[in-house]
């Protein structure tokens, strides 16, 4: 069914309407968490910042950074995506494939495990580990490719001239194509059918939990806690949690290390997409602007608390003349009741129960750093 079906399916999702948002682990991300990242870049024995080197300089994709260059100028988001991903790479970390790695290095090979699969592991770490590290990293590229897609429908002359958009979404969608297939014949060539149907199935899982965001993403929706938990996991965690798992299946380790890993990615990217959400109410200063989704945690949470009838009541009075919502006003609404303290909670929830999830592996650098990450989501 990949990688062809899930392309189209994950552009299909992307495109809906509403504001866009970067997926885990975005620029937006805290000093601490970035700090505890390239301190355990070291651990690994791997150059994660160029996770995707191998794919990035092929001949087909250096044809599209070519076409790519002809969106110079214009406002298409698919620039901006790119211009973050090569110049901003030190708030872009590859902390999906990093983690994976930092997971197969404490967890070690297993007791069970063959000969011949010792002979393929370099610093604690198989070489299937490493190639499903870069796919994890792949596909992560493709989603955010992809989310530079504009819905045309939407399109003013305020976004700039619609050719442009026009091609800058067949740009878009040629390079997400690309990476996705990629990724995807990387799957295939792990060969082990259970990490084939752990991956493929995440990838379904972001698309279906991206659209439900985008589509959840409106002034009056009434999404409640337990829908944006279930459509949270879906588009930033499942990824992340299932490559967890199947590096444990790569280095045949039994159903409890798999779920443990399993846990641990789960509640790593839970806790981080709080974490990011938090952000623009934590950080910012009374009458600063700032933009946020209305599916961010905080704001969700706070529409629960208040009821649907209040929050329609603080949306027409914090909107402009003009129609248009006054982004600080709303944000010191929010900030007023208890929506900002309940995510934090629950994201310290999370981060606990990742730093749990890995207290089974043997105490060693790698196991270190990633309860340094772990802890650095739960700083604000």
């Amino acid at each position: 069914m990949f990688p062809a079906t899930w392309s189209r399916l994950s552009r299909m999702a992307l495109s809906s309407r509403g504001r866009r948002t970067l997926s885990l682990f975005s620029s937006s991300a805290p000093s601490n968490w970035s700090k505890a990242v390239a301190d355990a870049e070291k651990i690994v024995g791997y150059p994660t910042s160029f996770m995707s080197l191998r794919c990035l300089l092929s001949d087909e994709l250096s044809n599209v950074a070519i076409q790519v260059k002809r969106l110079v100028g214009t406002q298409h988001p698919l620039l901006h995506t790119a211009r973050d991903f090569v110049f901003d790479s030190g708030n872009n970390l590859p902390t999906r494939g990093l983690i994976v790695l930092l997971l197969s290095k404490a967890a070690g090979p297993s007791h069970t495990a063959s000969d011949l699969l010792a002979q393929d592991t370099v610093s604690g770490i198989h070489t299937s580990q490493r190639n499903l590290a870069e796919i994890t990293e792949l596909i992560h590229t493709a989603f955010l490719v992809h989310r530079g897609i504009v819905d045309l429908k939407e399109w003013t002359v305020s976004d700039g001239p619609l050719k442009d958009m026009e091609f800058g979404n067949k740009i878009a969608v040629l390079s997400g194509d690309f990476l996705l297939a990629n990724a995807c014949t990387g799957l295939a060539q792990l060969n082990n059918t259970k990490v084939v149907e752990l991956i493929s199935s995440a990838i379904g899982d972001v698309v279906q939990g991206i659209y439900n965001e985008n589509t959840s993403n409106t002034e009056e929706n009434s999404l409640d806690v337990e829908a944006w938990e279930e459509h949270t996991f879906l588009s930033h965690g499942a990824l992340l949690a299932k490559s967890c798992q199947a590096a444990m299946e790569l280095a045949q380790h039994d159903k409890e290390a798999q779920r443990l890993a399993y846990t641990f990615g789960k509640h790593l990217s839970m806790g981080h997409k709080l974490n990011s959400d938090l952000l623009p109410f934590v950080k910012s200063s009374a009458g600063e602007s700032a933009t946020f989704s209305f599916s961010a945690a905080p704001v969700v949470f706070h529409r629960q608390i208040v009821g649907q009838e209040r929050w329609s009541q603080q949306l027409q009075q914090v909107k402009t003349r003009r129609n248009e919502l006054d982004y600080s006003k709303l944000l010191a609404a929010v900030k007023s009741e208890k929506g900002v303290s309940t995510a934090m909670d629950l994201c310290c929830y999370h981060g606990n129960k990742a730093l749990e999830a890995i207290q089974t592996f043997p105490s060693s650098e790698a196991r270190s750093a990633l309860e340094n990450i772990a802890s650095a989501i739960t700083k604000f």
